[in-house]
């Protein structure tokens, strides 16, 4: 097990290295009530006073259920001032708008949502001279588990070497909620969705691969590596000519 007292440090002190060097005096976060979001919030929150959580619901039940729930839990343990920004209808007028001349298919729907997302925190972080912390972990990465230009577009990201298994580990270290650190992971993107269930594989296979190099189940591990593959374009710069 990682010494999760000296990461806190080391991360603590590697956001406020990048707030100093970007010039900034605070910190936006999308805040879904899920695992990430709340290590990357607890963390931020230790190196700046002045951090801000977002809470986007959007479309999904489960965003003004149970996530919603969680977010403010966090926000409330541990001192963190929260705004909510409603978003459905903001997605209802992209899909109608574009609608109109072109199709969109239900994946190309699903990722509206955490582009909006993005959207939000760009403006909220200029109107208040603040860097957006990203929240995407180590096993997400490798996968390819994040939308492009949506929740992978961050100023910076404090738990990126972090694998699944890590980060909760991270949040029973620092005693975060209990439901956050038990739920099952899930985008919220749609109703019923949960992350391993959408991938078909688990975390703990992810993090097997990711650390050992394989998984005890040969089909789990193909199909890992196949999406590790197939997403390196999210992974990597935009081909950029005579660049």
């Amino acid at each position: 097990m990682r010494d999760y007292a000296r990461e806190t440090r080391e991360r603590v002190a590697f956001i406020r290295d990048v707030m100093s060097r970007a010039n900034a005096h605070a910190l936006v976060f999308a805040n879904s009530g899920g695992k990430d979001c709340a290590l990357v919030g607890i963390l931020c929150k230790m190196a700046c006073e002045n951090t801000l959580a977002i809470m986007m619901p959007c479309h999904s039940k489960r965003n003004y259920g149970e996530d919603l729930t969680d977010a403010l839990a966090l926000c409330e343990q541990f001192g963190i001032e929260h705004i909510t920004v409603d978003l459905t209808a903001v997605r209802e007028a992209v899909l109608t708008a574009i609608g109109q001349s072109q199709e969109v298919t239900p994946d190309a729907a699903s990722n509206i949502a955490p582009r909006l997302r993005m959207t939000v925190d760009y403006a909220v972080a200029q109107s208040r001279g603040a860097l957006v912390a990203g929240t995407g972990n180590r096993s997400e990465g490798y996968v390819g588990y994040f939308t492009k230009w949506g929740d992978g577009a961050y100023d910076f990201n404090p738990i990126y070497d972090l694998t699944v298994t890590e980060v909760y580990e991270f949040l029973d270290y620092l005693g975060a909620p209990e439901h956050i650190r038990r739920k099952a992971p899930s985008a919220g993107l749609f109703e019923g969705q949960t992350d391993e269930g959408q991938l078909g594989v688990t975390y703990r296979q992810i993090d097997d691969v990711i650390l050992t190099g394989k998984t005890d189940d040969p089909a789990a591990q193909e199909k890992i590596e196949r999406y590790h593959r197939a997403t390196e374009h999210k992974r990597t710069d935009p081909p950029r000519y005579g660049a």
